[in-house]
């Protein structure tokens, strides 16, 4: 490997093993912080599409396999592999312009979902953006996107419009549902492993909400059960502008010692509404006072904010810990769900952990099929976020993390993408895609990049 030639073709860094940033460089930015034993031969930190055209080019005539890391979010880390070129667009963090009348944006890739509302809320506007405040859009759209108001808004790559992608070729090219079609279907829902290099997205905008309010109900862990079936029996006559989620977590100080007896555990509830009018919201949030279990403690409809979304979401998924997740997609009931793992939940080694089950809202769930590789819907999506600190406490973690999933796997319909451990686990990456879907994204990567200068779903992660 000419590393010098490398270094002349790019404007960016170029690290090698032999350079003391060289660690720093491959794992610096990883959320995930149980970091395992992989790495490049060489990492170029572009700074332009002109580095990232010149670095797959180089790709291509050394003879090197490449892989692509936006945000480092992807729990297990599948931007590091054994060998080949780490091509990192941390530098891609512009918003580059946002058009209030065509309610259009145009980003690089590196832009946190966070950072897109606060551009845009003071304008009137919002995108389905993620829930974690810290996730950049590269992995998150190319993953098909998670949303807030998801059953509303879809998913968020159906608010993108075109994209601009370098190839397998090295080519800049535009992509849309008009113009290298076969791109921009891949590239809303295959991932990690799609066959290109994201470099520009130009999204579709929405009307900020103007009543957005939010619902939170505090029941004993031992209700969970029945509080999931209740949910599960009530979500389909709720609004669709209503989010609903299931959460087993820590109990807040002031609920701690009526938790204690299930070592601090407990079943949060979270409901929050888009809506028009405060009028609105207050209407639709309405059934979800009438639990057939009285709560520990509740609030109803109070305003909130995209911002204080972020700072409640982000408080559950905090920066530098050691994670496991295994997020799916399941038409069982959530009380099922919960009731499959409630026993191991008072076991939990770690009081970061969380298990959240998400349940979509309205008649039409399962939505129906897109246009796009994102395929996997159902009424209910969730599962373990195993979350703790410390090196020696991996094992257990490890350990209690696998005995939740293998509870969960037989109610199972699909999985995310974006949120689940595909390295340990390689047969759940067709299971994030219909069969048919599936079938033309391998098809689709044979006709694009026939050489396999990509690294696949697959690949590079075994010695």
């Amino acid at each position: 490997m000419n590393i010098d030639g490398l270094r002349k073709a790019c404007k960016g860094e170029v690290f090698t093993a032999d350079d003391a940033p060289f660690l720093e460089a491959i794992h610096g930015n990883l959320w995930n912080r149980l970091i395992p034993e992989r790495a490049p031969q060489a990492v170029v930190k572009a700074v332009d599409e002109d580095d990232v055209v010149a670095a797959v080019r180089f790709a291509r005539e050394s003879g090197l396999k490449v892989a692509v890391r936006g945000g480092g979010h992807n729990w297990c880390q599948p931007s590091l592999r054994h060998g080949g070129l780490l091509i990192d667009l941390s530098n891609f963090t512009k918003i580059i312009s946002v058009d209030v009348e065509k309610r259009r944006a145009v980003i690089q890739p590196i832009v946190s979902n966070r950072d897109i509302q606060r551009a845009l809320n003071p304008l009137g506007l919002a995108f389905p953006t993620g829930h974690c405040p810290q996730v950049k859009a590269s992995g998150y759209l190319l993953g098909g996107g998670m949303a807030w108001n998801p059953t509303v808004w879809g998913s968020g790559a159906e608010s993108v419009e075109a994209i601009e992608l370098v190839t397998a070729q090295g080519e800049l090219i535009t992509a849309s549902a008009t113009e290298n079609t076969d791109f921009f279907w891949a590239a809303r829902g295959a991932g990690y492993g799609f066959f290109g290099i994201v470099t520009k997205y130009y999204l579709k905008l929405h009307p900020l909400p103007k009543a957005m309010h939010g619902s939170t109900y505090y029941y004993r862990l031992a209700e969970a059960p029945a509080i999931g079936a209740w949910l599960g029996t009530l979500a389909p006559s709720l609004s669709p502008a209503i989010e609903l989620s299931l959460f087993i977590v820590q109990a807040p100080p002031e609920l701690s010692g009526q938790a204690a007896a299930e070592k601090g555990w407990l079943c949060m509830v979270t409901a929050t509404v888009f809506e028009d009018t405060p009028d609105a919201a207050k209407t639709a949030l309405q059934a979800l006072e009438q639990s057939p279990i009285s709560p520990l403690s509740s609030s109803f409809a109070t305003p909130v904010t995209f911002e204080q979304l972020f700072d409640a979401s982000g408080s559950f998924w905090p920066e530098g810990a050691r994670s496991h997740v295994e997020a799916t997609y399941s038409d069982r009931s959530p009380g099922e769900l919960v009731q499959s793992v409630l026993e191991l939940l008072p076991k939990a080694p770690s009081a970061t952990s969380v298990v959240l089950f998400t349940i979509f809202c309205g008649p039409d769930v399962p939505a129906a099929q897109k246009d796009m590789a994102y395929s996997v819907s159902a009424k209910v999506y969730g599962g373990p976020w195993s979350m703790w600190w410390k090196a020696e406490d991996d094992a257990a973690n490890t350990d209690w993390h696998r005995q939740i999933t293998t509870r969960l796997r037989p109610y199972n319909t699909g999985y995310y993408i974006s949120e689940t451990n595909t390295v340990e686990r390689p047969a759940s990456v067709p299971q994030a895609f219909t069969p048919e879907k599936w079938k033309r994204l391998c098809a689709l990567r044979d006709k694009h990049d026939p050489d396999r200068l990509f690294f696949g779903y697959d690949d590079g992660f075994a010695d």
